[in-house]
């Protein structure tokens, strides 16, 4: 079994309602919605390392929009 550490994360009050929106609207808690974005921001980190680009596709299918990351 892996160990957990704590840690403090100071959000902005807009922050902290986007949270909290995210873990009312999934039902699951604002832990778990933190652990998914590290997971989420992970797997696009490396998919764009790779040289991967990573779209968002109207479901109209009228167009593409290529996220960029820093």
């Amino acid at each position: 079994m892996s160990s957990k550490k704590t840690m403090t994360l100071n959000l902005t009050d807009q922050e902290m309602e986007v949270l909290e929106e995210l873990a009312q609207k999934k039902d699951i808690s604002k832990t778990a919605i933190i652990r998914q974005a590290l997971r989420l921001y992970q797997l696009i980190d490396v998919r764009i390392s790779e040289g991967e680009k990573l779209y968002f596709e109207h479901s109209d299918k009228r167009g593409k929009s290529e996220l960029m990351l820093l």
